[in-house]
């Protein structure tokens, strides 16, 4: 893996590009000095998503630097498709960014989706993890489901109904597009009939399996976490990042600290409510996350 020296997208202040895989990751570093804090959001939203910065703010003047990045398929960063879940493709990705930047092991942090991929990278990967830590873990019947019906389903109805140039129209892929001119020519690139083999693969992981608390991990991988972890459990009625999956988290992760969250039990449900009443004007469901700042900083001194 080589940084690239002519990118092709154009790039905001402070943002480079690794090329891992054969594909470009755009990432940036906040901070001039500390120990390194890979910080990573849910969803397929980028690094940039609206609550994000402000706590990775907040951590480097903690004493921390942090590396937001954007993970393939999110943001600027180069789409790419192959493994056994997107979460394992991303936390290989992670697992190269770490080398190529020699910063492990570091602390890995990730909410929501970004708490998956974390968790995985600490799995598969433990030599490169300090500490963990992970808040609005998803699972559940439903939030499982959701992910599902959501992020893969699209793109195999699309590639079922017109192949590749039916995915390249699916919403979320022009919004990739639109980021990253260079994806239109990835997607077009790719063979449908294996893109719908490795959709289907992917959507498989969202099927709630017994042994498997959060969506594709066997429960027996949560054994290979030995480092320090703080769980933020989820609000009481969320059913996306449900309360239930963060206490048997917290039980499959040996010597685990699990406290309550730092934002209304509800935070959740309100924040999708005035997003969808059209109260604010941008993308609120991750506004709360810097007031876990303090927690997080008093963990880690420990």
């Amino acid at each position: 893996m080589t940084a690239t020296q002519e990118p092709e997208l154009e790039l905001g202040p402070g943002e480079h590009i690794v090329e891992i895989n054969s594909g470009n990751v755009v990432y940036e570093i906040l901070g001039e000095s500390g120990e390194f804090i890979v910080l990573t959001p849910g969803g397929r939203f980028s690094k940039d998503i609206p609550g994000l910065r402000p706590l990775a703010d907040e951590l480097v003047k903690g004493g921390y630097r942090v590396v937001l990045w954007d993970r393939p398929n999110c943001g600027k960063s180069d789409v790419q498709f192959y493994g056994q879940s997107e979460s394992h493709m991303r936390a290989e990705t992670l697992r190269h960014l770490i080398t190529t930047l020699d910063i492990g092991p570091c602390v890995i942090a990730g909410g929501s989706g970004g708490a998956r991929d974390s968790m995985l990278t600490a799995m598969l990967y433990p030599d490169l993890v300090r500490k963990l830590l992970v808040w609005n873990i998803v699972g559940g019947v439903y939030g499982s489901f959701v992910l599902g019906s959501y992020y893969i389903v699209p793109s195999i109805l699309a590639v079922r109904g017109s192949g590749m140039k039916g995915v390249v129209n699916v919403d979320e892929w022009k919004e990739r597009i639109a980021e990253n001119p260079a994806n239109r020519e990835r997607f077009l690139s790719q063979d449908p009939d294996q893109f719908l083999k490795l959709m289907l693969r992917w959507l498989n992981a969202f099927v709630p399996k017994p042994g498997q608390t959060i969506p594709g991990v066997e429960d027996e991988m949560f054994d290979n976490i030995k480092v320090p972890t703080l769980i933020i459990r989820g609000g009481e009625n969320d059913l996306d990042h449900p309360k239930r999956t963060s206490l048997e988290v917290s039980c499959l992760i040996k010597g685990s600290t699990l406290i309550d969250p730092p934002w209304p039990e509800d935070a959740w449900e309100r924040a999708g409510e005035a997003r969808a009443s059209g109260k604010v004007k941008h993308f609120n469901m991750f506004d709360t996350w810097v007031q876990a700042a303090p927690a997080m900083l008093e963990f880690l001194a420990r």
